[in-house]
Order: structure tokens, then sequence, then C-alpha cells
């Protein structure tokens, strides 16, 4: 479990049960956006079929996200004395399967929407978490869980038709 250190040179101006309750769902929401941007780059890279080059480009822009929204968390976290840990076994130790090779485009959207799903449905049990702790990191998982809805509702326009 990630907690502000005693003797850390970075502390919280919060107390130390909410700074511990916040480092909990901080670090789970970092694991869970550095996977996210991990999934997203490999369909990015095996992607086929007829919306290829589309979808290619919006993986992109997904991992973008991804990576930016990962940064903001774990700065938070940084920012109340929590020591982020972003290491591959930590992501990878809490990390969903996702399928390797070449995959059709259509499965591509399936399976990024219903990670989308899995990451905004756990943000919201950390929003509500950290709502209580500290509405500032309450606000910070209100703007991520807008911008993946909206990157969800994209996708999923994709399986229309």
């Amino acid at each position: 479990m990630t907690t502000a250190l005693s003797g850390s040179p970075i502390t919280s101006t919060l107390p130390a049960p909410q700074t511990n309750a916040l480092g909990v769902v901080l670090q789970e929401a970092l694991a869970d956006l550095i996977d996210l941007s991990l999934v997203a780059k490999q369909a990015h890279w095996n992607v086929i079929g007829r919306n290829f080059r589309e979808l290619h480009l919006q993986l992109d822009e997904l991992v973008d996200s991804a990576r930016n929204f990962s940064d903001d968390v774990a700065e938070r976290a940084a920012a109340l004395g929590i020591s982020p840990d972003g290491r591959a076994a930590t992501v990878a130790s809490a990390a969903a399967a996702f399928p390797s090779g070449y995959l059709p485009d259509q499965q591509v959207v399936e399976l990024i929407s219903a990670r989308l799903d899995a990451v905004v449905d756990r943000l919201r049990g950390h929003m509500v978490a950290a709502g209580t702790a500290d509405p500032v990191t309450e606000d910070l998982f209100i703007g991520i869980i807008a911008e993946l809805e909206k990157a969800r509702w994209m996708f999923r326009a994709q399986l229309v038709g």
C-alpha cells in the first residue's frame, strides 16, 4: 500500500488517514491509466481491417490522453506526499489480459470500449472515495472520467452499422 512516508521531504496538507486513503485510490487509478495507455498502444500496432487508418490514429489519441491522465494522477499523489508507483511489475500485477497478435478493427473497438468501461467504472468508485477525503482529487477524477467517457462514445459509435 502506498502511504505518505514519515520523514519524507514531501508532506500532505491533509490528515494522515485521508492521505493514506487517497494514496490507495490514486495508486489504483495510476495503474489503470498506465495499463490503458499500454493496451491502446498494443492495439494501435496490431489493428487490421477496413477502418485501420482511422482506428490507428484514434488509438494514438487515447494513448496520449491516458499518458497525460496518468501523469496528472501521479503528480497529485506526489503533491500529497504519496510516492506513485508506475513500475511495470506494479502495473502488470493489476492489469487485465489483452489479446496478442493482429486484431480485426471491430474487435479492437469492442475490446477498447470494454477496457474504457472498466477503467471508468473503477474511477467512479475512486471519485466517490476521494470526494469524502479531498475535493481536489475528486475533481481530478471527474475531469478524467469525462474525457474517457467521450473517448468511449467515439469508439462505441463505430460499432453501429
